[in-house]
């Protein structure tokens, strides 16, 4: 799904700020079989990987991420500073109202220097939806916006969001140097949603930003926009992106439209060149000596940290789609967008949200499977009843004799009601590690072939 297409509820206002400084980088790719005990934990944390990447991220219980960007006013002692956060749906909590559901939070920020208040704006907000469904969408479909003139200088800004429903906080604190953007100068490469050029440096800049600048792979384009100052007409500017090793993945030149003192550019590139993973944006103009860099993620989701292909495919030993999974390990680099965008089609039950709830599924039960079922050392998630879990869901019944130990054997057993199907997870060795019986494995084999069919 293209960014334009993307719903995003757009509310404001709210001030969010972000530094690029000690960028952190993972490898996009691996020569080995990722360990799945190292795998896991970075999946549901994507806070933290925003964290490393710059990004001002909070986690649960009210998770959103932010940035804060900046453009040169009509006054060098003066930065316009543009900040934007957004959040998941489902991060608030919805109450069901007349026409359909409604959830309330309020938005603060502070920023302050030297001990004084400089700013500070608090603001009472509501998101309406129709659905249920609306309601629990996990993925970016709340954007914040809001323009500030400030001096350049060092500031240290708070930023607190409330959820009224629930009376979850997310609060941040952060340190941040707001520019100078005296000409000749280029502005940082800002990931956009929509973009348009703006006349003057007075005026408003028509801009949507993408505040998590990460598209998912395979299926989105990733929009940057730039603006110089002091440069001729017709003067270009060059995007490249750097992979985690310092190597320049791809690159694109584009002319500057505008005038001296005020030029602009906008670059797009396609699903089917993006590489998956974290990528350091580096632009260059004509003129101007100075770099300006950026981050951006290329990733199977905005809720999901895996920003390796391998890795991805690890996880999904348990979702089915054998075929399919073998078929993207074993193909070039090239061709994976393709394939991972005809995977997300063919397993997307919905395919009228953005999100494959399929996915969201699987993945749910992997996180919750892993934190159940861990065996002497073992991921809980890679265990059988952790491979039960994930596949089947929670069973109807639970009947565990693993407390007995004056018993022959140590015995889970669980039932699936609905499909008529027993398994029993038997200790034999009495360390704790339970196994499916012969008997049972093949059960369950043969139901779980029933309801791959049946989805």
């Amino acid at each position: 799904m293209h960014a334009a297409q993307r719903r995003l509820n757009i509310r404001g206002p709210l001030l969010l700020l972000v530094g690029l400084a000690g960028c952190q980088w993972q490898r996009v790719g691996s020569d080995t079989e990722p360990d799945p005990s190292v795998v896991l934990p970075q999946l549901f944390d994507p806070a933290a990987l925003y964290r490393r990447m710059g990004f001002l991220a909070s986690g649960p219980p009210l998770p959103y991420v932010g940035t804060i960007r900046y453009l040169a006013t009509e006054r060098p002692d003066t930065t316009l500073a543009i900040f934007a956060l957004s959040l998941a749906n489902s991060a608030l909590g919805f109450r069901r109202v007349a026409d359909g559901f409604e959830a309330r939070y309020t938005a603060e920020f502070t920023l302050r220097q030297g001990g004084s208040i400089v700013a500070r704006i608090a603001s009472d907000e509501q998101v309406r939806v129709a659905t249920r469904e609306e309601a629990r969408r996990a993925d970016e479909s709340i954007v914040f916006q809001k323009l500030l003139r400030v001096p350049p200088g060092d500031y240290a800004a708070v930023v607190s969001i409330r959820d009224e429903e629930t009376a979850a906080v997310g609060r941040i604190e952060q340190s941040l140097r707001v520019p100078r953007l005296a000409a000749p100068a280029l502005s940082a490469p800002i990931a956009v949603y929509q973009a348009g050029a703006r006349r003057r440096q007075d005026e408003a800049p028509p801009l949507l930003l993408s505040p998590r600048a990460t598209v998912p792979y395979g299926l989105d384009t990733l929009r940057l926009y730039v603006e110089a100052y002091g440069v001729d007409p017709g003067a270009s500017v060059t995007f490249a992106l750097i992979g985690p090793t310092g190597d320049s993945l791809l690159a694109r030149t584009t002319v500057l439209t505008g005038d001296r003192s005020l030029a602009s550019a906008l670059v797009e590139f396609v699903p089917d060149e993006l590489p998956v993973g974290q990528l350091l944006v580096v632009a260059t103009a004509t003129g101007i000596p100075d770099t300006a860099r950026t981050a951006a993620l290329v990733s199977f989701s905005d809720q999901w940290a895996i920003t390796n292909f391998d890795e991805i495919l690890t996880l999904l030993r348990f979702f089915g789609q054998e075929h399919a999974i073998a078929q993207m390990r074993d193909a070039d680099p090239a061709e994976r967008p393709a394939l991972w965008r005809a995977f997300w089609r063919a397993t997307d039950p919905n395919p009228a949200t953005p999100q494959n709830e399929a996915l969201e599924l699987y993945f749910r039960r992997v996180q919750e499977a892993n934190e159940r079922f861990r065996e002497a050392g073992e991921p809980g998630w890679t265990t059988e009843r952790g491979e039960v879990f994930i596949t089947l869901g929670e069973p109807d019944e639970v009947f565990d004799s693993s407390s007995d130990l004056q018993g022959p054997q140590r015995i889970i057993r669980w039932n699936y009601l609905g499909e008529r199907l027993t398994l029993d997870f038997v200790d034999d060795t009495g360390f704790g590690r339970f196994r499916l019986t012969p008997a049972s494995r093949a059960e369950y084999q043969r139901v779980l072939t029933i309801v791959r069919n049946r989805g």
